[in-house]
């Protein structure tokens, strides 16, 4: 009788805990939210099947997730295989022809449908791209500072331009687009691109509700070294002035912060290793990471 009981408990609270998201799923239902999936949960096994079930249950109960991966760790390994050594500036790999070879190889032709394959298994309905397809994503060099004078870092680019309309079409035919991080020049050239300036990007495209950026740390914390939860661009400019925030938090908080200006509502930073972290993050009232929110919000 007493394992009965518990048993009911243990039932009615997974009942609660569904009706608790219940005012989440109303307000973000028909909305679009851009996902840059990186970090461990894109190594550890376990925390890849939480954050595929995540996505597809998101699609499935009316948002509509757009997933942009990275790959680093894949192409790296892919390099070592070859015997091509990588070198990097100022943290950015320097990509040579046969460097953004493998780069493609890997990132369209691995990464990019392992994340198809997993999502498809759970019940999802995934499509595969990259900024090659129709030109989706029109960029152009990127170069980096030394010593004062700009830099050629080979085949990598910055995103000058999305294509809304092929997102609009796949979203509205119930397909989760995975987008790999390749770009192509008005020359057709093609360059590899910081993931999270291609989420950054795609989530102003299609005017997305939120950018949520899978990480290997808990969100922006305070100088006591506790999360914050909430935060305006106001707020974080002054954590960046005084030093609160710094190192490579910086690039991150101020391409959220660009998106923001590109009228994407809200965008989150959290930790990837939490299981089912995208739920935690959208339908729980604190969340589990940084919100950062435009001054207007």
């Amino acid at each position: 009788m007493i394992g009965e009981e518990k048993f009911m408990e243990q039932l009615i609270r997974k009942a609660q805990i569904l009706v608790d998201a219940l005012p989440y799923i109303r307000k973000f239902s028909g909305k679009t939210v851009v996902i840059k999936y990186g970090g461990n949960a894109m190594i550890n096994d376990e925390l890849k099947s939480y954050v595929m079930e995540d996505i597809t249950l998101l699609k499935y109960i009316g948002l509509n997730p757009i997933i942009v991966h990275g790959g680093g760790p894949d192409i790296s390994k892919a390099l070592n295989d070859r015997g091509i050594k990588s070198k990097f500036v100022n943290g950015l790999r320097i990509t040579d022809k046969d460097t953004m070879s493998v780069a493609q190889q890997v990132l369209i032709g691995k990464t990019n449908k392992e994340i198809v394959s997993l999502l498809n298994t759970k019940g999802g309905r995934a499509v595969g791209i990259s900024g090659i397809d129709g030109s989706f994503i029109e960029c152009k060099k990127q170069y980096t500072q030394v010593d004062g004078e700009d830099f050629d870092l080979g085949y990598v680019g910055d995103v000058v331009y999305v294509k809304r309309c092929l997102m609009d079409l796949l979203c509205n035919d119930q397909w989760i687009p995975v987008i790999a991080p390749i770009g192509t020049d008005e020359e057709g050239n093609t360059y590899n691109i910081n993931a999270d300036s291609v989420a950054s990007a795609v989530a102003a495209a299609v005017q997305a509700e939120k950018l949520i950026l899978l990480t290997d740390v808990e969100g922006v914390k305070d100088k006591n070294g506790n999360v914050v939860y909430e935060a305006t661009e106001a707020e974080i400019n002054s954590m960046i002035n005084d030093g609160t925030i710094s190192g490579g938090m910086i690039p991150k908080v101020k391409g959220c912060m660009d998106a923001i200006e590109s009228g994407v509502t809200g965008v989150h930073i959290i930790d990837g290793r939490i299981p089912h972290c995208l739920l935690l993050e959208i339908f729980t009232k604190t969340g589990i990471g940084t919100l950062i929110k435009s001054d207007k919000y």
